[in-house]
């Protein structure tokens, strides 16, 4: 079995959101299930930072900041939709969460009809002159 970068915290986040998806079901706003992600995981007795700022640099100038949903033990980034499918824009953001931190691991967790996660890396040395 192939091991993915954190994976011990990622599948941890995996079973909260299947947890909080089986408690809620579908048709919450983001809001609600990202609280109650945050409750679930902190259950678990994972260290979880909520609406975490990330400030974007451009040639060494911060130029705007992105707010995170979660942020799991430091070390993985979880962005919650609540729409009918997850579409490209998503995972762009969730990308450009990575990029901009020093957060290499990012989850995408749909809580929408059918629920639906997508797990991404970005290796990142944060250039900030970028």
């Amino acid at each position: 079995m192939m091991e993915y970068l954190h994976s011990d915290i990622t599948q941890k986040v995996i079973k909260a959101y299947y947890n909080v998806y089986n408690k809620l079901g579908y048709g919450f706003l983001e809001k609600v299930y990202e609280n109650a992600m945050v409750i679930e995981l902190k259950s678990m007795g994972l260290k979880v930072e909520q609406q975490v700022k990330i400030k974007v640099f451009y040639n060494g100038q911060e130029v705007g900041y992105y707010i995170m949903d979660i942020v799991v033990e430091n070390i993985v980034g979880v962005e919650i939709k609540a729409c009918e499918a997850l579409c490209v824009e998503h995972t762009y953001q969730l990308i450009n969460y990575l990029k901009a931190s020093q957060i290499e691991v990012g989850l995408l967790l749909n809580f929408g009809k059918d629920p639906e996660i997508k797990r991404k890396i970005f290796r990142n040395k944060l250039d900030t002159s970028f």
